[in-house]
């Protein structure tokens, strides 16, 4: 090698034809503007020297530590020099040129002898990229707009098909628990005040509209050839930072800090120690579906409680449309404690079955009844008055 790198520095400008480095080491093969002529059957892509990309400093780029050295595709423009100068041999790729492509690739097949008849400086094997003769840089990052007659209102005149996509999946109109009134609620029974249940209406919520309203040059944008998306918008008053799956699962933070997830198929949390969540404001959980919780799932001895806690001032609502509340223990007892009355009401009969009944009343015990049958084996009654009174018959026998 009659030069070497640091001897001589010449640059090069080319296009990048083939990225299937057999070494995976992120070479690509580029053909470089007045050292490569765009004949291929002269000059096969396959005879191109292999190009080292030059990664920043920020990345180790050892032992897959950093940025991996991957990101150009066939048609992309490089710039570099030559390791070697003059004998340009040993090309280093330092970084891209984004423009405005003047046309789009022509797709070349291979003829019978195995060679491409065409001309090269082009994606000509599967013809991708360019996709559009418009600016390389991002649309997400462009956000061409148009103002409308009035010369106030801006229009958006290319959007990315990502944010059309966003903005007609949105889901709106998701209903919440609402909690119906029952005026009714124990209200027959003499000399006892009526009870009523207080509403509580769950109105339905919508998922925020995106707020997307970026202003070049503000907005950073990354998108993968498969159409994975990261923005980190900086565009004054319309701060946001979006990540999306090309799926459309995704995630998004508005200028406000307000994060809206979506996820398009299941979702996962997996926690090896403890989970700890606070929220300020309310929670609003609506599942098309059914909800299970498993708790002490591991049986430990030292047993994980499931313990729920209302504040002051506040209720516990639950109620089934259509359906029954089934509360059943295997072993142990079901406790029910009340601060003030205990009110039950049911629209048919009220059953009850156990090996015995005690009950300790420190009042009064005031039964009304149409109708009352007793049936069993021995009945002991310890008053100190007893008064009966049959208005028509009194059968003792």
């Amino acid at each position: 090698m009659s030069e070497f790198m640091g001897k001589s520095f010449i640059w090069f400008v080319g296009v990048v034809e083939d990225r299937a480095d057999p070494k995976h080491s992120g070479r690509l093969r580029v053909r470089c503007l007045g050292y490569h002529t765009e004949d291929l059957l002269k000059l096969p892509t396959a005879d191109l020297p292999w190009a080292h990309v030059m990664n920043p400093i920020t990345s180790a780029t050892v032992s897959g530590v950093g940025q991996t050295p991957l990101g150009a595709v066939e048609g992309t423009w490089v710039v570099g020099f030559f390791q070697d100068g003059a004998d340009a041999q040993m090309p280093v790729i330092i970084g891209t040129l984004p423009g405005v492509p003047s046309g789009l690739p022509t797709k070349i097949e291979k003829g019978d002898d195995g060679k491409y008849p065409g001309k090269g400086f082009q994606d000509y094997i599967n013809a991708n990229y360019p996709k559009y003769k418009e600016t390389d840089v991002n649309r997400l990052a462009v956000n061409l707009t148009e103002s409308d007659a009035s010369g106030i209102t801006d229009s958006e005149t290319n959007p990315h098909p990502s944010l059309t996509i966003r903005r007609a999946d949105r889901t709106t109109d998701i209903g919440r628990a609402d909690f119906n009134e029952d005026e009714e609620f124990i209200t027959n029974i003499p000399n006892i005040e009526k009870v009523k249940l207080a509403a509580d209406d769950g109105t339905n919520f919508s998922e925020p509209e995106t707020p997307y309203n970026a202003t070049y040059p503000y907005n950073h944008v990354y998108e993968s050839e498969s159409g994975h998306i990261r923005e980190m918008d900086d565009t004054p008053t319309n701060e946001r930072i979006h990540e999306r799956h090309a799926s459309g699962t995704g995630y998004e933070i508005g200028p406000q800090g307000t994060k809206v997830t979506r996820v398009k198929k299941d979702n996962y949390n997996l926690t090896t120690g403890d989970d700890y969540a606070q929220i300020k404001g309310n929670q609003s959980t609506t599942v098309d579906g059914g909800v299970r919780v498993f708790v002490n799932a591991n049986a430990s001895t030292e047993a994980s409680h499931y313990t729920i806690e209302v504040g002051k001032n506040a209720h516990v609502n639950i109620q089934v449309d259509d359906g029954d509340v089934n509360v059943v223990t295997s072993k142990g007892d079901i406790n029910l404690k009340s601060g003030n009355n205990l009110n039950i009401q049911a629209a048919q009969g009220i059953r009850l079955q156990s090996q015995t009944v005690d009950i300790g009343v420190a009042g009064d015990w005031n039964e009304t009844t149409k109708n009352k049958t007793e049936n069993t084996g021995h009945h002991q009654m310890n008053s100190g008055t007893t008064t009966i009174v049959g208005p028509d018959n009194i059968n003792l026998n």
